[in-house]
C-alpha cells in the first residue's frame, strides 16, 4: 500500500459517499487530510473523527474566491498541497431539455465543471512553486454517454473530462500529474436521486449493482502515486476489469 506520510491532500464534497470515504483512505495511509464541502457540520464531523492530520474547511466550489482560500489554509496549516481530488458534483434536478430549468441547469455546471476549474486554477501555483503535485478529478461515462434528463450533468462532465487533458497539456512538464476518475454507479445520495427520477436507464439499475465507495476511494489513492502514470492525461474507468485488477480490488 501506498504511503502518503507528510503528503497533503484536499478533498472537495467531502461531507458523504466518495468524498467521505476518500478522506478516509488517504488518512488510513497517513496523509494529511483536509475535507472541504458546502455544509460545514458534516465535515467537521469528519475531520474530528479521522483525527489530528484532518482538517476541515467549509467551501462552495462555485466560489473561486472560496476555493483559493480552501488551498491557500491547506498548505499553510500543513506546509503542503500535494493532491486535489476535485469530487464535488450534483446531478439534481434531473430534468429534460424542455422542461429543466436554466438556474439549476446552470448551477450543475458552476458546481461540476467551475468547480473543478477553481479547483485546478488555485492549487496550480502553490503546486508548481514547491515542484509539482496531483490534481485528480470525478468524471463519469456520462462524458460521452448522452443520457435522457442528464443533459447538465453530461455536459459538465464531458468538460471535465478535457479540462484534464488540457491540464495535462500545459503543466506534465511542470510536475503536475493530471488524471480523471470515472468511478461507475457507485451508492451513494445521488444514485437514490437518479432511481426516484426514473427518466434514463440508469435509474432502473438494481441497487446491489451499484460499487462502494470504497472502490473508487482506493482507485484515487492510487492514481495519487506513480503507479498510475502511465495514465496520466486520460480518463481512468474503474469499469475496465484491468484498472480493477490494477487497483487491488479483484
Amino acid at each position: 500500500m501506498t504511503d502518503f506520510t507528510g503528503k497533503t491532500v484536499v478533498i472537495t464534497g467531502a461531507s458523504r459517499g466518495i468524498g467521505e470515504a476518500t478522506a478516509r483512505e488517504f488518512y488510513s495511509l497517513g496523509a494529511n487530510v483536509v475535507v472541504s464541502a458546502r455544509s460545514t457540520k458534516p465535515v467537521q464531523k469528519l475531520a474530528a473523527s479521522l483525527g489530528a492530520r484532518a482538517l476541515s474547511v467549509p467551501c462552495d466550489v462555485a466560489n473561486s474566491d472560496a476555493v483559493q482560500n480552501l488551498m491557500q489554509t491547506a498548505r499553510d496549516h500543513f506546509g503542503s498541497l500535494d493532491i486535489v481530488i476535485n469530487n464535488a458534483g450534483i446531478i439534481d434536478p434531473v430534468e429534460r431539455l424542455e422542461e429543466a430549468d436554466p438556474e439549476a441547469w446552470a448551477m450543475v455546471l458552476d458546481i461540476n465543471t467551475k468547480g473543478a476549474f477553481h479547483g485546478i486554477r488555485h492549487a496550480l501555483p502553490l503546486m508548481k512553486a514547491q515542484g509539482g503535485g496531483t490534481i485528480i478529478t470525478i468524471g463519469s461515462g456520462a462524458a460521452t454517454s448522452a443520457l435522457e434528463g442528464w443533459s447538465h450533468y453530461c455536459a459538465s462532465k464531458a468538460a471535465v473530462h478535457h479540462l484534464n487533458a488540457c491540464l495535462h497539456k500545459e503543466e506534465a512538464a511542470n510536475g503536475i500529474r493530471a488524471l480523471v476518475l470515472s468511478p461507475g454507479t457507485v451508492a451513494t445520495d445521488m444514485q437514490h436521486v437518479i432511481a426516484d427520477s426514473g427518466v434514463n436507464p440508469v435509474s432502473q439499475i438494481p441497487w446491489d449493482e451499484h460499487i462502494p465507495v470504497s472502490w473508487p476511494a482506493k482507485a484515487l489513492a492510487w492514481m495519487a502515486d506513480n503507479d498510475s502514470d502511465e495514465w496520466l492525461g486520460q480518463v481512468v474507468s474503474l469499469r475496465e476489469h484491468g484498472i480493477r485488477a490494477r487497483v487491488g480490488l479483484i
